[in-house]
């Protein structure tokens, strides 16, 4: 019968279609295998004792065997006398002779000069003996259904004899990435920027890896090209070897996306497109008895297919019960989590409705309160899912999510709660290097470019252990002060002049629009990217301006953002924009020619009440550290104080 191919169905839905497809594929399946082999396999049969553990009666102590009914009356006061025919010299685990009842630990004898045994403490039978079956009956339950092979439990099937354990076969698994635009790894790396128009095939890495936190192997096959016809002569070899294949990309409907059409050429698609954000052209079918999946392209809609879909086909697959788990439980083991916990939203988020949203997330404790914020949530960005402390996963029924707003977050490492300050100001390329030192010292910093004014607001809402300004009072000419002022309410806060950062243009090589100054920016009608609001770099921007007597919207550009130092001078080198302000280290990062603007003081801001934050203490005694300094002035554009 062929049946209708599901279409936007919910993470629930799919999973019920994919755990039935596994079951009418005949899986889980069973083998027997040695024992010492059948780590991490998950039994599919109680397993029995082949003998009795210890199969002797055996000493468990170092000392003497003999008759415990001749030791009667012996304590300390009155020692009993063993002639040396009545007693027998026992190492811990030595067969107990067959007249002797007890063992009397050496710690209660002495010797008598003619070899006697002197005995200060008498025995009843059985004493410092492990009798036969003691830790394991032959016959016993050593094991039980469902339970999977860990070492304790390896270790104790051997010595009971046990030598072939039945267990549940694991899947065999192959990935075929897809794609004209894919560059193997070894060409990637072969030249120093990569191919232009090329992306790294990094999947196959990413879902090895994923694999292997699983227990499973993942076989990778070479890339193949956007052609039907290969992609289908593959599959169609793959499914007569392989239980489980994955397809890289080509699941959306563009003129180059062949999965689902090669997929329903040799078998049938059980669904296509999934409520969830990333991850939604995921699709899943089956050839013959083989599972197939079409695994997005972009890395994190690849992941989270795999922890949200493929996780409970090839748990099913290999014995697990996927069907009687929570949610939280499946992806607490998919994720390979740490550690699950509820813990509070620090801003707002509007969440797509009718969709589930993956987030990763980044956590700090403040004020008591386990906290997280939102990193980058592009499907391509690949930075964030290193960087992110764990994952989060919001129904489809939320839409607004207000600050405060409670939150399961699966947790892929631990999180150094007490230990991590949280640092909310101006972006700073070098000071980000602070945070190596600051871990060396046993502390952790975690790092949320908010610009100088954000960063200030931070502290005051108490959503921070420190910042970092370079604030320009328009005004007075002088710098920050009004706005710690501001800011601070009365509180005292603690300012620590890091360095000083040399501020200008960033410009393509050779300075072709040949910029000098502020008013070049409108006479010569150059485009720019500017920072956000808050960013000391746009008040910085805007005080030049005012200075000039120039309007703001008249400068070509000026609305456009960029969050960081090294976004902005990323976008000056692609030639979409044709200078950006910042500093001079974002632009030698890019190979940027530099016209010097200014130099700013670049200062740290700390609550004193954070004062002895061990995350805190740990920043203030890495900005001496020797390393760190000379990396900063490597960096170039910074200088230190006087």
């Amino acid at each position: 019968m062929v049946r209708v191919c599901r279409e936007h169905v919910s993470l629930q839905e799919a999973r019920k279609i994919i755990l039935e497809a596994v079951r009418e594929a005949g899986f889980p399946r069973i083998d027997r295998i040695p024992t010492q082999e059948g780590l991490g396999f998950v039994l599919a049969e109680d397993v029995l004792s082949r003998r009795n553990v210890p199969h002797y009666a055996a000493s468990a102590v170092d000392g003497y065997a003999l008759l415990a009914a001749e030791t009667g009356g012996a304590t300390p006061a009155t020692v009993v006398r063993l002639p040396q025919d009545r007693f027998l010299w026992m190492n811990t685990g030595s067969p107990l002779p067959d007249w002797c009842d007890a063992v009397v630990m050496v710690e209660d004898t002495s010797l008598a000069e003619n070899g006697d045994l002197l005995l200060s403490k008498a025995l009843p039978p059985g004493a410092n003996v492990r009798p036969v079956g003691e830790d394991v009956m032959k016959g016993q339950i050593l094991a039980r259904w469902g339970e999977r092979v860990d070492p304790p439990l390896a270790a104790l099937l051997l010595g009971a004899g046990v030598e072939e354990i039945p267990v549940y076969r694991r899947p065999k698994c192959l990935f075929l990435p897809t794609g004209d635009e894919i560059c193997p790894i070894r060409e990637w790396v072969a030249t120093e920027e990569g191919p232009r128009g090329k992306v790294p095939e990094t999947n196959s890495a990413l879902l090895k890896g994923i694999f292997q936190e699983w227990g499973l192997d993942l076989e990778i096959h070479s890339v193949l090209p956007d052609a039907a016809d290969l992609i289908r002569e593959k599959l169609k070899e793959a499914t007569q070897t392989y239980d489980l294949v994955l397809i890289g990309a080509g699941t959306a409907k563009g003129k180059r996306d062949h999965t689902a059409e090669v997929i329903s050429a040799e078998g049938e698609i059980l669904f296509r497109w999934v409520r969830m954000k990333p991850g939604r052209p995921a699709l899943f079918g089956r050839v013959k008895d083989a599972l197939v999946f079409g695994i997005p392209g972009f890395p994190m809609s690849a992941a989270v297919a795999a922890w949200s879909l493929v996780a409970p086909a090839v748990f099913s697959m290999s014995g697990i019960p996927v069907g009687e788990m929570e949610t939280d439980a499946l992806l607490r083991r998919s994720l390979g989590a740490f550690e699950s916990l509820r813990c509070e939203m620090m801003l707002p988020h509007s969440s797509p409705p009718g969709m589930e949203e993956w987030l990763r997330v980044k956590a700090a404790e403040l004020i008591g309160k386990k906290t997280f914020w939102i990193l980058s949530s592009g499907a391509s960005t690949m930075w964030s899912m290193h960087e992110a402390d764990g994952f989060a996963l919001l129904p489809a029924e939320t839409a607004e999510c207000p600050k405060g707003t409670g939150v399961t977050v699966w947790f892929r490492q631990p999180v150094p709660w007490s230990r991590r300050a949280l640092f909310q100001g101006s972006d700073d390329p070098a000071f980000t290097r602070i945070v190596t030192p600051v871990r060396k010292k046993g502390a952790d910093l975690a790092i949320r470019p908010v610009g100088s004014l954000g960063g200030l607001a931070a502290l005051a809402r108490g959503e921070g252990h420190l910042a970092a300004c370079h604030l320009l009072d328009g005004k007075t000419g002088r710098y920050n002060d009004a706005f710690i002022e501001e800011f601070a309410n009365g509180e005292p806060w603690v300012r620590v002049l890091l360095y000083y950062r040399e501020q200008g243009f960033l410009v393509a090589k050779g300075n072709p629009r040949e910029l000098s100054g502020i008013v070049d920016l409108v006479e010569k009608e150059i485009r720019i990217v500017n920072r956000q609001p808050g960013a000391g770099t746009r008040v910085l921007l805007d005080w030049f301006l005012q200075e000039a007597g120039l309007e703001r919207s008249r400068v070509a550009g000026y609305t456009t953002q960029a969050m960081t130092h090294l976004d902005a001078a990323s976008r000056v080198a692609s030639g979409v924009v044709d200078a950006a302000l910042g500093i001079r280290a974002a632009a030698d990062a890019f190979s940027l020619d530099f016209v010097t603007m200014a130099w700013e003081p670049f200062e740290l801001v700390i609550p004193e009440k954070h004062l002895e934050h061990p995350g805190v203490k740990a920043v203030l005694e890495s900005i001496r550290d020797p390393e760190w300094r000379r990396q900063v002035e490597a960096a170039g554009g910074y200088r230190w104080p006087d």
